[in-house]
């Protein structure tokens, strides 16, 4: 029973002290165990890394983020200054700038970072959302390793040192510009025009969508003067020796309002005779870029959405325990007790699938050449390469949900903007589900490989060496079912069969998902 008092004593601090010394990495202990599952051998060493991070992730990095995602701070492009000159400067806050320096510091992709260090940093990093890191980071790790395989000039191998190792103390941001305005996935559309002039190369059109616009350096397809087959390019986007002066030829047409991901920088650029460096063969542009930038794109979406969803459910469930309503806690009604149970297991087995398949990507030569002799070879990373398609589009939406399900458990003050980090999050993961590939386009893609492979590698030992661990009635269902969609001619046929057959698809995909992320999780807790 309550009586009148006009001077109500209601505080959230309770909740916000707990909320606000907590550390990501010391206060969870399945995300322990996952960092040591993975790391192996290296678990002492990997620990200790991820907890002195942890300490800065989990306090003046959250701030910053926090503090850059305020309306009054949003990110704006200078064109001119004050003597007329054009200067297309992207002005990004003060907590940004300091965010960036001190992550690309860590050496993320330097050769003195070994993998499971790598993958537990970037797991906590992206603890804090986008925040004008996550896609820089991700791009700037496709950046690295089509430079390892391509530099193979002075120019480019300055360039792979700058972003990979660093220059005096500096790490250079990578960014890709792929996308043109006649459609995104549809690289092969592309018109952007390369020049080859005086020994050199040129490039000549616009690009619609440019992430990570600030960058040092951008991967741009591009097609040679005379040829309709799509060529890689790297391009400096600054003048030697200026700080942060535009190099000729690059204009930024205008910054894009986005739903999400708002404190990073996505531009219409136009490249009118900038200077340009070819990475590989110029007729396998397309080739590379999927398999190499695009891969290690959606391969991170995946570690991002578990990050995301770790963040929001963490909050979630320490409000239900601070937050009483009609005499009792919150987190004591039934109800919420099983969405909270429900969201938790979705953030745990997705971290576990996310760490699984990472690891097992890079160790499954999922960059290297595909035609490998090693048939054993050749099926690992097979399995890898659609495995990180169908993780893609299963973990990010799965993200958005579960984030949407935690903004429900702080009622009205879920979506308001600065109670929580809660709305910022939905924003970036329902960005992340449209980036690098939607759903349906990642559906027909590992349709259409499965098609491809079937000569080889039947549907149903796919799903049985994916599923390795699982109940063997489950992978039985599972590669059924596929095996008799993969049969199916094309998922492009408007009939109403293939739309019958695009739903089951659709289902059985993420079912196949899922059960991957369930033996994840299981294997770390048997561990």
């Amino acid at each position: 029973m309550s009586l009148p008092d006009r001077n109500n004593p209601y505080s959230f601090q309770p909740f916000l002290d707990w909320r606000d010394s907590l550390d990501y990495y010391a206060g969870d202990e399945l995300a322990q165990k996952i960092v040591r599952h993975f790391a192996g051998p290296s678990a002492d060493r990997v620990d200790s890394a991820a907890r002195a991070l942890s300490r800065k992730a989990s306090t003046r990095w959250r701030d910053w983020s926090n503090a850059a995602s305020s309306p009054e701070k949003r990110v704006f492009l200078r064109t001119w200054d004050a003597h007329h000159q054009r200067v297309d400067q992207i002005v990004r806050p003060a907590e940004t700038e300091s965010l960036e320096r001190e992550v690309f510091s860590e050496g993320l992709f330097s050769s003195k970072t070994d993998l499971a260090t790598r993958l537990a940093k970037m797991f906590l990093v992206y603890q804090n959302g986008e925040a004008c890191i996550a896609c820089p980071l991700v791009c700037t790790e496709g950046m690295v390793a089509l430079l390892e395989r391509f530099a193979d000039r002075p120019e480019t191998k300055a360039v792979l040192e700058h972003v990979k190792e660093g220059k005096g103390g500096d790490f250079a941001v990578g960014a890709q510009f792929l996308t043109e305005i006649q459609g995104g996935s549809d690289v092969p559309a592309n018109v952007l025009e390369a020049v080859e002039e005086k020994g050199g190369w040129r490039l000549y059109g616009s690009k619609f969508f440019c992430s990570v616009a600030h960058a040092d350096y951008a991967v741009i397809t591009a097609k040679p003067k005379g040829s309709d087959k799509v060529g890689l390019f790297v391009v400096s986007l600054w003048r030697p020796g200026g700080f942060r002066q535009r190099r000729g030829g690059v204009e930024v047409d205008r910054l894009k309002w986005k739903m999400g991901t708002s404190e990073l920088p996505t531009a219409e650029m136009t490249f009118d005779g900038v200077t340009a460096w070819p990475l590989g063969p110029l007729n396998r542009g397309v080739a590379n870029v999927v398999s190499i930038v695009l891969t290690l794109s959606r391969l991170t979406v995946g570690l991002a959405s578990a990050g995301f969803m770790t963040r929001a459910v963490r909050e979630a469930a320490g409000y239900a325990r601070f937050r009483e309503a009609f005499g009792r806690k919150i987190g004591d009604f039934p109800m919420v007790q099983g969405q909270l149970e429900r969201m938790t297991r979705a953030a745990q087995r997705t971290t576990a699938g996310a760490f699984k398949l990472y690891k097992g990507f890079y160790e499954s030569g999922g960059l290297s050449e595909p035609g490998s002799n090693d048939a054993a070879a050749r099926r690992r990373a097979f399995d890898a390469r659609e495995m990180v398609m169908l993780q893609k589009f299963t973990a990010a939406e799965e993200s958005t949900d579960v984030i949407r399900e935690a903004m429900a458990i702080f009622g009205g003050n879920g979506v308001i903007e600065d109670f929580s980090c809660l709305p910022r999050l939905y924003r970036d993961s329902a960005v992340n589900e449209l980036w690098e590939g939607p759903r349906n386009v990642l559906q027909a893609q590992v349709h259409r490989d499965l098609q491809k492979a079937a000569e080889w590698y039947p549907t149903a030992e796919v799903v049985a060496s994916i599923l390795a661990g699982a109940e063997p009635a489950t992978v039985r269902r599972i590669a059924q079912e596929m095996s008799e969609l993969v049969a199916h001619p094309s998922l492009l046929s408007a009939d109403e069969k293939t739309l019958q057959v695009c739903q089951r698809w659709d289902a059985v995909c993420r079912e196949l998902v899922r059960s991957y992320q369930e033996v994840a999780l299981r294997e770390v807790e048997r561990s």
